[in-house]
């Protein structure tokens, strides 16, 4: 077998790394292409159970649809490089996404809405409105003032006794709305102070440099 290729199933579905038995659905396949884009970039191989078995594809199909999917169901497009190999006999199509300079890219659903998707491990997860709205002011011109207030210094001492935070518990401790908590949230990780992790369940802050803050 290709060396190159049994490295990559060797490692199993992973962050940067899915596998396609077949393409039946240019709309679900799209949902895996923005997942990669809106996170580091990553790779499909087609033709490839979920055990790491290969099954083989017709590969002008199952290209067909990834073009579909990037071109019709993700929005801004999808631009992706592509090469076929062929294992004893059986085809496999490997699809390489980058990750998109300009995020978010959203992908169309079968309810024919417009949703974000992020790659959580071997997962593709909907991004959460804090994680969009974050980047759609990373992409703005303007730039961030930020006033520490008293509710900044809430969070930002919390953060100095506690390894992390959630909205949730932001709201809960300085009384104030989801919308204003997750403004200011967005204004400290745009300047840097905060950063963000998620899993599949949920999504969390923490000081960036937990060193780096000093009361004024």
């Amino acid at each position: 077998m290709n060396t190159y290729i049994q490295k990559l199933i060797d490692q199993g579905e992973n962050l940067h790394l899915d596998f396609k038995f077949q393409i039946t659905d240019s709309k679900k396949i799209a949902k895996t292409l923005v997942a990669f884009a809106n996170t580091e970039g990553g790779k499909l191989l087609i033709g490839v159970k979920d055990n790491g078995v290969i099954a083989g594809i017709r590969t002008d199909e199952e290209y067909y649809m990834v073009e579909a999917a990037a071109q019709m169901y993700c929005k801004p497009e999808i631009d992706f490089a592509h090469r076929t190999w062929n294992i004893e006999g059986k085809k496999i199509l490997e699809v390489d996404i980058p990750p998109t300079n300009f995020k978010p890219v959203y992908a169309k659903n079968d309810s024919n809405k417009w949703l974000v998707y992020v790659r959580v491990k071997d997962q593709n997860i909907l991004a959460s409105t804090i994680l969009i709205k974050y980047w759609q002011k990373e992409n703005s011109k303007k730039g961030v003032f930020i006033k520490f207030s008293d509710t900044e210094k809430i969070l930002l001492d919390f953060l100095e006794k506690n390894p992390f935070i959630t909205i949730r518990k932001f709201c809960n401790i300085a009384g104030i709305s989801k919308f204003k908590a997750e403004k200011i949230i967005v204004n400290l990780l745009i300047s840097d102070v905060l950063e963000i992790l998620m899993d599949e369940k949920k999504i969390w802050f923490r000081l960036k440099d937990p060193q780096g803050y000093i009361e004024s």
